[in-house]
This record gives structure tokens, sequence and C-alpha cells, in this order.
């Protein structure tokens, strides 16, 4: 069983004052959108739908007579989020307004692209519904500052502060721009959890001063 969270411990386990480190590049499922995500019929909350549903057909397709080649059994990666705000220097949480987003989940090595198609026409005639939307996004990271975040989103901008003063410290700089993005890693579940205790990894872009 293949769980991502302890095959790469350094990416989903951040030390208590935050690292620099190098991401290396991977594919997800992925939808995109815009809005703010609070909104309960918005577009966030149905690209979370749309990607669970595509994820967990891939998951359990070895129970169809539809074959992935090289097939793991494996554990769904924890929902991931990047953020960034058009026109607007910086990422500002409190615009939620002005959000722009990709919901990911990150795709085991395995999976290709005619699988997710497969996966996508399956849930879509189950549930009647179109999943369309989900893509596959190759992302190529980079180096970045990451920090693990406890308590709700809206006190993000201390962490990212605290994200800030170390990557000044260690010579380099904040790299957020049109391809880089302010970017989530949602380790709780909001619905099990109360805002105190969320953890959420974050990560900026960085580049060497």
């Amino acid at each position: 069983m293949i769980d991502y969270k302890k095959v790469d411990k350094k990416l989903y386990n951040p030390s208590k004052n935050g690292d620099l480190i190098h991401i290396p590049k991977m594919n997800f499922l992925s939808v995109s959108g815009k809005g703010d995500p609070n909104l309960a019929d918005g577009e966030y909350k149905k690209s979370i739908e749309l990607l669970y549903g595509v994820m967990y057909t891939l998951k359990m397709s070895y129970k169809t007579d539809y074959h992935i080649q090289g097939f793991q059994e494996f554990v769904v990666p924890p929902l991931e989020g990047f953020w960034w705000q058009t026109n607007l220097n910086g990422f500002d949480p409190s615009k939620k307004y002005l959000f722009e987003f990709i919901s990911v989940l990150r795709l085991p090595n395995f999976i290709h692209k005619k699988d997710v198609d497969w996966a996508i026409e399956k849930i879509s005639k189950k549930k009647k519904s179109d999943y369309s939307k989900v893509t596959i996004f190759t992302y190529d990271e980079g180096l970045v500052v990451q920090m693990l975040h406890i308590g709700p989103f809206s006190d993000e901008p201390e962490t990212i502060d605290k994200m800030n003063k170390l990557v000044q410290e260690s010579g380099y700089a904040i790299d957020l721009n049109d391809q880089r993005h302010h970017h989530e890693i949602y380790l709780s579940d909001p619905r099990k959890v109360t805002d105190e205790h969320l953890k959420t990894i974050i990560r900026h872009p960085i580049k060497k001063l």
C-alpha cells in the first residue's frame, strides 16, 4: 500500500521552524476555478467533489474489469491547493473574492492520462454528472519554503510572516509570480477537526538572492 505521506516524509512533515526544500516534479489530478472558497455553492467546493470522485474511481479500479498497468493499492494523498490573485502584488488572504485556484490530489506515478480518461467516463456515467473538468496537472515546483500552520486559515498571515523571516535570514527571497503560487496542503479534515486544530502545510516559492 503506497502512502506518500510516509514515502516522502520530508514533503509532508515540515520541521517546527520551517524548511527550505526542493520539491520534485509530480503529477496531480486537478480542477481550476475562481472565487471565495467558503461559498457553499462555489467553484471550490465543487472542485473537491470532482477530484475525489475521479480519484476514488482510480483507487478502486482493481475491483473492475479495467486494468491499470503497474497498479498498486494506495492511500489517497491529502488535498492540496495552489492559490493566487491576478494583478495583486503578493498574496492577501483577506481578499477571498479575488482568489483563483487549482485544487489538486497527487497522482501515483503508475497512473496515466488514459487511466484518468477512463475514470472520468466511469464516474460521470455512474453519478450522471459531468466530471470532465478534472485534468492532469504536471508541476515542477522547485525550491520552496514550507512550514506547518496549526489553526484557522484566517491566521495564516502569522505563519507566512515567520516563513518570510526564515527566507530572508537564509539569503533567499519569496518568488510568487504568475507561474509559482501560494501552496497549501491540508492534513486535517475541516469536517472532523475544530479550526484551532487544523493542520495545513504552507509553501511559498523562493529564489536565491
